[in-house]
């Protein structure tokens, strides 16, 4: 969570410098096209044009729609978990995590890298779609070079 409070606090100094002007947000919807499986789509949006490459933006959403794949897929290992859990009463759960969390963990830090290195320095932000419920991926555009379109 320390990343949301780096953002809140880019916010307010913004917020300092602008008045109240609000970041411009940039929403990456979900692609049911193949089910309801967690996949994102892969179109480049408008409004982060000359923002950020288009290959740096496909890279992202596509291993990010990897990692969610790969957390959803069926094996005998998370079967075994799975039976495992209910001979426990559950109680597995409080001395492991889950296949599904340990990818959940695997994409929060893949975010927060490509935010690192990426999408911080051009002025961008990437919400882990975990915080807005798997719905979308939210693109906030920090810096006054987002602000001229």
């Amino acid at each position: 969570m320390a990343s949301g409070q780096q953002v809140s606090s880019l916010l307010q100094n913004q917020a300092g410098h602008e008045g109240s002007r609000i970041p411009n947000k940039v929403f990456i919807q979900r692609d049911y096209s193949e089910g309801t499986s967690v996949k994102f789509q892969t179109k480049f949006p408008q409004e982060l044009e000359g923002l950020i490459e288009r290959h740096m933006f496909d890279q992202m959403v596509t291993t990010i729609n990897s990692i969610y794949s790969e957390a959803e897929r069926m094996s005998s290992k998370t079967f075994c978990e799975g039976f495992m859990a209910c001979l426990t009463a559950y109680l597995l759960y409080m001395c492991t995590e889950t296949h599904y969390e340990k990818f959940l963990k695997q994409a929060t830090a893949y975010i927060h890298e490509q935010n690192e290195t990426v999408y911080g320095p051009r002025g961008l932000h990437i919400t882990d779609p975990i915080e807005r419920g798997l719905r979308v991926i939210e693109i906030t555009i920090l810096s006054e070079q987002g602000a001229r379109s």
